[in-house]
């Protein structure tokens, strides 16, 4: 247990090795710190990243599993997506922050993708106001943007470490899409597939981690909704002038279950043990879950 003076709102271990076991956290002040759980009196890695409250981080390429620099990507309410590497102090790699004239949007969530190679990787933003962004990093620049009409409280890839294969983004009023991140139509964008889980806000989704069709989404009514996407039977097609075009795929309910009268407003799977999760509430409370019978889905 350790104690810190300003409040943390969001932690990652994703761009340490597990032998390192490094925390990095994006607190209200603004400030991205990574510390050392055998040492934490002092982070070894500290800056003012943000002028306002990190709202949302994801470490990418520290795991053995992803490709590249063992990147920390942060999301914040001045508006401004960063990407840092540990290694060089003090100024982020990637800097994504409105165009001059343009309205600064509250960033809520962010994640890394596409990490399949040493020079590849995006990273996809969710703003207040609907809007998705993919920033690609191997050529700095916004590949794709949509807005969903509300709030994107949390977006994640299926894997990180392949070729983009799906997205999922989950919203304010109880909807989420899948996005089929595989093929990128020169309009259009990406095909994707809506479900209205509930009537309340769907805070978090997380892929299982043994099979990247199951995810599962947490909601503001304090439920658990496991759900697994199925393929069409062709992902894409050619449009009238020939160019491909993705196909989305269908959702289907697989179980739900009601733990809480507070929001369920974080989620995670174990990489280890197939259907082992924890999720925490709005209630104080932590949870731990087993979901059975994930071979046979």
């Amino acid at each position: 247990k350790i104690e810190k003076a300003k409040p943390i709102k969001c932690g990652t271990f994703g761009a340490t090795s597990l032998q390192q076991r490094y925390l990095a956290t994006g607190d209200f002040g603004g400030n991205l710190n990574i510390w050392n759980l055998e040492a934490p009196e002092i982070p070894v890695y500290s800056v003012k990243g943000h002028k306002e409250i990190i709202n949302s981080i994801d470490g990418v390429g520290g795991l053995g599993i992803g490709e590249g620099a063992p990147e920390i990507v942060t999301g914040s309410r001045d508006g401004t997506v960063k990407v840092w590497d540990p290694r060089q102090k003090d100024t982020p790699v990637a800097n994504m922050e409105p165009m001059q004239g343009e309205s600064k949007r509250d960033c809520w969530t962010v994640a890394f993708g596409n990490a399949y190679n040493q020079e590849e990787r995006v990273v996809c933003a969710g703003y207040d106001n609907g809007d998705i962004k993919l920033f690609d990093l191997k050529t700095m620049s916004l590949r794709w943007e949509t807005n969903i009409k509300n709030g994107v409280c949390s977006v994640e890839f299926d894997r990180k470490d392949i070729n983009m294969n799906k997205l999922v983004a989950t919203s304010l009023e109880g909807k989420f899409h899948v996005f089929d991140m595989r093929t990128q139509h020169p309009t259009k964008g990406f095909a994707s597939v809506s479900e209205k889980a509930q009537k309340s806000t769907i805070w978090q989704v997380r892929h299982l981690p043994q099979n990247r069709d199951i995810f599962m989404t947490s909601g503001g009514a304090g439920s658990l909704h496991l759900w697994k996407y199925e393929y069409p039977a062709q992902r894409s097609k050619k449009d009238s002038e020939g160019a491909e075009m993705g196909v989305a795929g269908s959702v289907s309910l697989l179980q739900n279950v009601t733990l809480s009268t507070q929001p369920i407003s974080s989620l995670d799977w174990s990489p280890d043990k197939k259907g082992l999760c924890v999720c925490g509430a709005f209630d104080q409370t932590v949870r731990v879950l087993i979901v059975t019978k994930l071979n046979k889905v």
